[in-house]
């Protein structure tokens, strides 16, 4: 993998240790990634090599089982798995956060009892995300009587739900009157149907299609947490992190890139407009072509190190369940503001790679049209004008991040529903 030494030079030798039982595991899904693109073949011998790996215990503490990795270090390797496939690193965004999730409860019971799980191999999907014409969640968690007892009912449908086709559980948003309601639902639980009908041009095989949840009967221990609709749906932290899933993704495309271009070039002897056999290598276009995506690259790399680091910063908060202050808004600050840079310097490597071979890098079976693609589509997924935006109103005006949002939520009274219904028909 290329630029390695940028990422490993400030950690401790543990990051050497993981990365030689990960790279060889990488390497086996680089020498796929076009066949699995070209076929639209879903990633789930990959996924399962980098779960027999303990991939997905990367940030559970080594006392529960996982590798105890820093952000930083879980970081530069999610770039290098993207530089690989660019697919598998958002496939583990929604498992990754609930792991996090959970070391900011400490060492609450339940949590102990899922990342004790997450180290002996189970994998989480995500199931947020509605296609509704406002932001509301129309899934719904409410509690019936059953005989002498209650239980807890979920219904509903989702969309974009990354990762779920290849988990073992969902995790789930639903609401309960008026409030907010994290659940855990096993995959195989009856009434669940996942749905492989993801349709973007990029990003294909991130296993992002529907999930339908059909009278699920849910156990009051995979109730993950609560919390009134009016809060903001998320903090500081996750933003950061989340966002970071994605910067982290498109620096590892931008790896690819070069990767893809040096290897195109190296071997060919056409040079446009000489006559006769000329290494292209040694054409100095070429060679300012290729040293520009260098650059790209490395710029996006040292972006994402920026931003990890500043959240490694909060993490002895965050462990301590807090969730705000000056280090979470610094941290969320650069994420975005990296960003905007990350997300447009990819994309100009993505577009600028062509230069160097003509028409004959337009090969399908080279398939170079995918880093664009898979770019373009990670780069919509928060859009970039509305982030800027936000960033000229926070340095012109102060205003934080979601002020917009919490003004009109703030018109939802938070309460929390007890009321138990009789056992429906169904």
């Amino acid at each position: 993998m290329t630029n390695q030494a940028h990422y490993t030079q400030n950690f401790s030798p543990r990051i050497d240790t993981l990365a030689q039982r990960l790279r060889p595991i990488f390497a086996r899904i680089a020498d796929g990634a076009i066949d699995r693109e070209e076929n639209r073949i879903l990633a789930h011998e990959a996924v399962k090599w980098l779960q027999d790996a303990g991939f997905g215990a990367l940030r559970v503490p080594v006392c529960y089982g996982g590798y105890g990795a820093s952000l930083p270090e879980t970081f530069a390797l999610l770039a290098e798995l993207a530089e690989a496939d660019s697919n598998l690193p958002q496939i583990f965004r929604a498992h990754f956060a609930f792991v996090e999730g959970r070391l900011h409860e400490g060492d609450n019971p339940q949590a102990v009892y899922w990342l004790e799980q997450v180290a002996q191999g189970i994998l989480f999907g995500a199931a947020m995300a509605e296609l509704t014409n406002s932001t509301g969640t129309t899934t719904t968690l409410t509690r019936f009587l059953h005989g002498k007892k209650s239980k807890w009912v979920l219904d509903g449908t989702k969309y974009y739900s990354t990762g779920t086709l290849y988990a073992s559980w969902i995790v789930a948003i639903a609401t309960d009157g008026t409030d907010r309601i994290q659940v855990a639902v096993p995959v195989d639980a009856p009434g669940v149907t996942r749905v492989d009908d993801w349709d973007g041009f990029g990003q294909r095989l991130t296993g992002s299609g529907t999930t339908h949840f059909k009278n699920v009967v849910i156990p009051d221990e995979n109730i993950i947490n609560r919390t009134p609709l009016s809060e903001f749906p998320t903090n500081e932290y996750f933003t950061t992190y989340y966002q970071l899933f994605h910067l982290a993704t498109l620096a590892g495309i931008g790896r690819a890139i070069v990767r893809d271009s040096v290897a195109f070039v190296r071997p060919r002897k056409r040079t446009f407009g000489i006559p006769g056999q000329v290494a292209q290598r040694h054409d100095p276009l070429v060679q300012g072509v290729i040293g520009r995506l260098s650059a790209l690259s490395f710029s996006a790399d040292t972006l994402v190190e920026k931003v990890a680091w500043g959240l490694e910063a909060t993490f002895p908060q965050w462990v301590t369940s807090q969730e705000h202050g000056p280090a979470f808004d610094k941290a969320q600050v650069q994420a975005y503001q990296a960003q905007q840079i990350v997300a447009g310097q990819v994309l100009e490597a993505a577009n600028l790679l062509f230069e160097v071979g003509g028409a004959s890098a337009t090969s399908i079976s080279r398939r170079l049209d995918r880093h664009w693609r898979n770019a373009r589509t990670l780069a919509s997924h928060n859009p970039l004008v509305q982030r800027q935006r936000e960033l000229g109103d926070l340095v012109l005006n102060g205003t934080a991040f979601g002020s917009r949002w919490r003004e009109k939520a703030s018109a939802v009274t938070p309460s929390t529903s007890t009321d138990v219904k009789q056992e429906h028909a169904a």
